[in-house]
């Protein structure tokens, strides 16, 4: 296995710009490939996760041209998918399985929708469920309730409310959500419990209403789509930087030194920008421009008890800080870790101990008491998991060498992070 060996730092200092965000991404090719129109789409994420993304709608029968360094020309299908057949290998993308899921089922073809082995490990029955709800035929090649899944033509009926469950992963809202215009008919989401990781469903009806499909809500729990609307091409887009990497150099600036992220600002549309919010409460300095996020050494951090149900993905950077900070730290309401690209709560309880911590961890929490003195030289398994191995580079801010295993794996949403960590890391 590949392995990273980090040198202990003491300081991070500097200005880095980010990676375009995963999240809106991939909710943008899909918009755009169905829409009407051209739309350019610049400052696009180059990662494994968009890159299953763009051979799937290739293989889709879409037009995409590539027109400059992270620019895009994706010309619409007008809601119709100019091929009826086809096998789409996603990956471990669930930004690109789950919407895809939905939008096929209402097009009338056969497709194959498979990925890697742990992408058939990660529910999606509670979304197919939802659409057999409306008649769409999808079958289980697996293990029922998880990928891979075979979809066929079928006749829909979406007259009646459409309920679907909210408490696994808001992706699944998402899908139905960016799906149902297709129909050209008034359709009605009605969300059973809790709807968790609620600013990613607030990406997902910013960017419909970029390609102009309004959806009406009362509270999170119904949604309404009207009739007879199409998506349109907004003609040129800006993807933000991903405000869930923006985390990792938010701490180290906190940990270590004064780092500046350019990309995404205060009024970022993405959930996980309140991750300086939360890094503030543990006693980080921060400071926001248009389009930027700025953030300072403190003298001392203190542990935090916090609900991270906003922020879930980044959440996982609080988790590293915890190891810096004065008392114990109790990260709630985080369940999803559990079916992201590994089992997070798990994978972080392995690690973090690795490197000294008392960990307890819960079906949806997680809690972290640092040592007095981090041990060094740790070997950290990533699990194919990015934000594994992103989250432990912070642990050589605190002076102590680590080693990161697979950390190609940063490749899903930021190929080149370790490269970008090592210019400010000191």
């Amino acid at each position: 296995m590949e392995q990273l060996h980090l040198p202990a730092a003491h300081q991070a200092q500097g200005t880095i710009t980010l990676p375009g965000s995963k999240s809106i991404s991939n909710r943008t090719l899909l918009l755009a490939a169905l829409a009407d129109g051209v739309t350019i789409i610049r400052d696009l994420l180059a990662s494994d996760d968009t890159a299953r993304m763009l051979e799937a709608l290739t293989s889709l029968g879409l037009q995409l041209e590539n027109i400059g360094e992270n620019a895009w020309r994706v010309t619409g299908c007008g809601g119709n998918f100019p091929n009826k057949q086809a096998d789409l290998f996603l990956g471990n993308a669930g930004t690109a399985f789950r919407p895809l899921t939905a939008a096929l089922a209402f097009s009338e073809g056969e497709y194959h929708l498979h990925g890697v082995p742990r992408m058939h490990e990660r529910p999606i029955g509670d979304l197919v469920d939802a659409l057999k709800q409306v008649g769409a035929q999808i079958d289980y090649l697996g293990n029922p309730g998880y990928p891979p899944l075979q979809i066929s033509p079928a006749k829909l009926n979406v007259s009646q409310p459409i309920q679907i469950r909210g408490d696994v992963s808001s992706q699944f809202l998402t899908a139905l959500l960016m799906a149902l215009p297709l129909t050209g008919q008034a359709a009605t989401i009605e969300v059973v419990g809790e709807l968790i990781s609620k600013p990613y469903i607030e990406i997902t009806l910013n960017l419909m209403q970029r390609f102009g499909v309004s959806v009406k809500r009362e509270g999170w729990q119904r949604f309404y789509i009207p009739a007879a609307v199409r998506y349109q091409s907004p003609g040129e887009i800006y993807v933000e930087g991903d405000a869930s990497s923006a985390s990792y150099f938010i701490a180290a600036g906190i940990l270590a030194g004064d780092v500046t992220v350019k990309g995404v600002g205060e009024r970022s549309i993405q959930g996980d920008i309140r991750f300086a919010e939360a890094a503030n409460l543990m006693g980080g300095r921060i400071s926001y421009g248009e389009n930027h996020v700025r953030a300072e050494k403190t003298a001392a951090l203190k542990a935090i008890d916090l609900d991270c149900n906003h922020i879930p993905d980044a959440a996982m950077t609080l988790g590293v800080m915890a190891m810096f900070a004065e008392g114990t730290t109790t990260l709630r309401n985080i369940a999803s870790w559990r079916v992201k690209e590994t089992d997070r709560i798990a994978a972080m309880a392995t690690e973090l101990r690795k490197v000294g911590a008392t960990v307890v961890e819960g079906a949806d929490f997680i809690q972290v008491t640092p040592p007095a003195q981090l041990t060094p030289n740790a070997v950290i398994d990533t699990y194919d998991d990015h934000r594994m191995a992103m989250c432990f580079s912070l642990i050589s801010l605190a002076g102590v060498p680590i080693t990161i295993n697979d950390p190609k794996c940063v490749g899903k949403t930021f190929p080149d992070y370790f490269n970008v960590f090592a210019s400010i890391a000191r």
